[in-house]
C-alpha cells in the first residue's frame, strides 16, 4: 500500500476519505501518548481533523487540538510529541491530506512505511477503557512570537519598511502579517481573510497566480511581495518592479547569509538536485559547502550531513525551492520564517544589493513525455549517453544525471516520481541549446526503452 508521496498524503478527497484519516490516526495512535491536530482552512478539514482524532483516541492516544493554523506552526506545536495537520498545500480546494510529524519533523520514509504497514492491516482499537482524552489548544501565539524572536537576531529592523503579503485565502493570514508587523515593519496584507475555496487565486504561488501581488507592490511604495501557499511552508519573493525572483535566487541569498553567520567548522547547505549552481556559488564564497539529497527527503540529507560530516559539521540551512528549513529555529519548513527572516535582510541591505551578488544564468525546465514503464530503462540508457554527450562535465548519478560545467553551468535529468515524464532542467548562457541537446538525447533514450 503507497499513501505517502513526497509530501504526506495528499489527493482529492474521494482519495482522501474520513475512513483513510481514521485509519491513519489509529496507525499513528499506537507510539504516540499525545498528539498535537490541526489543519487548513479546507472545508474538509474539519470532518477529517474529527477522523483522524477518532483514530488516535481509540489506538490509546491523548489529542490537543489546535484548530486552524499554519504548517509550521503545527509543526512547532509537535515538538516533544507528535502532531497531525491536516492539509493539502499548494493543491485546488477539493484535495485535502495529511502530515504526520514527531518532535517538530515530518515523519521519514521509515515511519511512513509503517503507517501504511499498519493501515494494511486494519489496526485494532485498544480496550474501551485505554482509550485517549482530547482537550483543545492554542499554540499560534507561542509560535509566532517564538518566530518573531528568532528573526531579530538576523538582519536588522525594518522599521519604515513596507512589505506587502499575499497569503491567498491561506494559513499565513493567520501569522506572516502578525510576525512582520511584531518586527516593525508595515505590512499590507492581501487575501489575508481564511477561505478554503481559494476564491481570491490559486493556492500555488506562481508568477501567474500573484498577479494582484505584483501589481500592487509595482505601484505602491512596498520594497518587495511575498506570497505564500494555502498552509504558508511555501514562499514566493516579488520585488520592487513586481517581477518574481528566481526560487534558486532566494535560496542562495539565505544560504549565504547562514552560512556567513554559523560558528561551525564545516557549514553545510543541504538542498535538491534541481536546484541551481548558483547556491554552490554563494554557500563557497561564504565557505560552507553544498550537499544535494532527493526531492522530498531534506530531513533525510540533514542527518546524513551530521552523521557523514567531522566533529565541526552543522547543517546552516535546507531547503527545495520554494521551501525552506531554518535549522537553528526548528527542523520543519516555515515559509513564515522565511518572511521574517528575510524582510530583515532587505531592511539591512536591500533586496537589489542581496540580489547582486547571485549569478543569475537563464534557466530552464522542460518536461519529455515518457511512460512509467520506460523510466528505468530510459535512465539506464542516459546515464551513459549523456556523459558522452558532455565528457567535459563532472557527473553525479545519485538522483538521476547530474551534470557540472566549469562556469556555474548544470543539467539534470530525472524520472518525475508522480507523472508520465522525464524532467530537464538546465541553467546555463547557452541554456536553449544545452536544453535542445539533452532532451534529444532524452528523447532517443526513450525510444530504445
Amino acid at each position: 500500500m503507497d499513501l505517502f508521496g513526497t509530501a504526506g498524503i495528499r489527493g482529492p478527497v474521494t482519495t482522501v476519505t474520513p475512513e483513510v484519516a481514521l485509519s491513519v490516526g489509529r496507525a499513528a495512535g499506537v507510539d504516540a501518548e499525545e498528539v498535537v491536530v490541526g489543519r487548513d482552512g479546507r472545508g474538509t478539514g474539519e470532518s477529517l481533523a474529527a477522523a483522524v482524532e477518532s483514530g488516535l483516541t481509540s489506538a490509546g492516544a491523548d489529542v490537543r487540538r489546535a484548530g486552524q493554523l499554519p504548517t509550521p506552526a503545527l509543526a512547532f506545536a509537535s515538538q516533544g510529541r507528535y502532531g497531525i495537520m491536516l492539509t493539502a498545500s499548494h493543491n485546488p480546494p477539493p484535495d485535502n491530506g495529511i502530515k504526520l510529524f514527531v518532535d517538530g519533523q515530518e515523519f521519514d520514509r521509515d515511519r511512513e512505511r509503517q503507517i501504511e504497514d499498519r493501515v494494511a492491516q486494519e489496526v485494532d482499537p485498544v480496550h474501551w477503557d485505554e482509550w485517549g482524552t482530547t482537550e483543545h489548544v492554542s499554540p499560534l501565539s507561542d509560535y509566532s512570537e517564538a518566530v518573531a524572536r528568532y528573526a531579530a537576531d538576523h538582519g536588522a529592523s525594518p522599521d519604515e519598511l513596507t512589505v506587502a503579503v499575499d497569503c491567498g485565502n491561506g494559513m499565513a493570514g493567520l501569522a506572516t502579517p502578525q510576525v512582520l508587523r511584531e518586527l516593525g515593519a508595515r505590512v499590507v496584507a492581501l487575501n489575508a481573510n481564511v477561505d478554503g475555496h481559494f476564491t481570491a487565486r490559486e493556492s500555488k504561488p506562481t508568477a501567474e497566480s500573484l498577479t494582484d501581488l505584483r501589481s500592487f507592490v509595482a505601484d505602491s511604495p512596498a520594497r518587495f511581495g511575498i506570497g505564500h501557499d494555502g498552509d504558508a511552508d511555501r514562499i514566493v519573493i516579488v520585488d520592487g518592479d513586481g517581477e518574481v525572483v528566481h526560487e534558486d535566487t532566494i535560496l542562495a541569498i539565505v544560504a549565504e547569509h547562514y552560512v556567513r553567520e554559523s560558528t561551525a567548522d564545516d557549514p553545510v547547505v543541504v538542498t535538491t538536485p534541481n536546484a541551481s549552481g548558483r547556491i554552490d556559488e554563494r554557500v563557497r564564497a561564504a565557505g560552507g559547502r553544498v550537499e544535494r539529497v532527493r526531492l522530498g527527503a531534506l530531513h533525510e540529507g540533514m542527518a546524513s550531513a551530521r552523521s557523514g560530516g567531522s566533529e565541526g559539521t552543522s547543517v546552516a540551512f535546507a531547503a527545495e525551492p520554494w521551501k525552506h528549513i531554518h535549522p537553528a529555529f526548528g527542523g520543519w519548513i516555515d515559509g513564515v520564517a522565511s518572511a521574517a527572516v528575510l524582510t530583515r535582510l532587505v531592511a539591512d541591505q536591500g533586496l537589489s544589493s542581496l540580489r547582486d551578488r547571485v549569478t543569475e544564468r537563464p534557466y530552464r525546465k522542460k518536461s519529455v513525455p515518457c511512460p512509467d514503464e520506460q523510466k528505468a530503462a530510459a535512465m539506464s540508457q542516459l546515464e551513459r549517453t549523456l556523459p558522452e554527450t558532455f565528457p567535459e562535465a563532472s557527473v553525479d548519478m545519485e538522483y538521476g544525471v547530474r551534470l557540472e560545467f566549469d562556469g556555474g553551468e548544470w543539467t539534470l535529468v530525472r524520472p518525475s516520481g508522480t507523472e508520465p515524464y522525464i524532467r530537464v532542467y538546465a541553467e546555463s548562457d547557452d541554456v536553449d541549446d544545452l536544453v535542445a541537446t539533452v532532451v534529444e538525447r532524452v528523447e532517443q533514450a526513450i525510444e530504445i526503452a
